[in-house]
């Protein structure tokens, strides 16, 4: 009871930090965590198994917020990874990585999105999503990696690999959006997939890079396609470059 009516004093004065942190096996892990009045706020999950991860942070009046979500799907299981981080006056930095592997005729999927987003300027965000199938196994990866500013400077990077063993299939979607309303602006997108031994394999990535004020914007984008012993690869990379007046 102290603890919490400290920790109320604190979020009334504006100097709170809240830290949430959230651990699973073969289940749901979901952290949230809030501050206002200049506080910080900080949330961590981690899953494993058929795994969700899920964090979300959120700071107001020139606070600070970092989200961070893991996500490991073991044996035929899914991992799906989510990480939120918002800041209304300056700093939201967001991750969040999943890694799926199936193998004899299971499917592994990873999926990770990230989202960053602030008001007063700097958003950082990164998505990575790595996916393994073997002996006739699916590996799917699909990373998504969003980071909007109004203030100025929004990094995004998003990464997608998926590797397709032994007449595995393997497929890796990589999107990166970068967006910001005061100038600078960036982008980055990998997706890189391999096939062996009569195995199969797609990538593709789309990257977006959104600025204006005082502009300055860049979108890098590369698909990796890989193909040995029989396998087949096909490859796909879009990017867009929006530099307004």
């Amino acid at each position: 009871m102290n603890a919490t009516l400290k920790n109320a004093g604190r979020w009334a004065a504006g100097m709170s930090f809240l830290f949430a942190a959230a651990m699973a096996s073969a289940a749901t892990a979901t952290a949230v965590s809030t501050a206002t009045n200049g506080g910080s706020a900080s949330a961590n999950a981690t899953a494993q198994g058929n795994a969700n991860a899920n964090a979300v942070a959120g700071a107001t009046r020139g606070g600070r917020a970092v989200a961070n979500a893991d996500a490991v799907g073991i044996g035929r299981g899914a991992a799906i990874a989510n990480s939120t981080a918002v800041a209304d006056r300056g700093l939201a930095v967001s991750n969040s990585s999943a890694y799926g592997k199936g193998r004899w005729g299971g499917a592994g999927v990873a999926r990770s999105d990230s989202l960053a987003g602030t008001v007063g300027g700097i958003a950082i965000s990164d998505s990575t999503a790595r996916a393994v199938g073997r002996f006739g196994g699916f590996a799917e990866s699909d990373s998504i990696s969003t980071a909007t500013s109004v203030g100025g400077i929004a990094i995004s990077d998003g990464a997608a690999i998926s590797d397709g063993l032994t007449g595995g299939r393997a497929e890796s979607v990589s999107d990166a959006l970068a967006d910001t309303w005061g100038g600078v602006s960036e982008s980055r997108v990998r997706a890189v997939s391999s096939a062996e031994r009569y195995g199969t394999s797609s990538a593709n990535g789309i990257g977006v890079s959104v600025s204006s004020r005082h502009r300055v914007s860049t979108a890098n984008v590369r698909a990796v396609g890989r193909a040995y012993r029989y396998g087949n690869s096909r490859v796909s990379a879009s990017a867009v470059e929006i530099r307004d007046r």
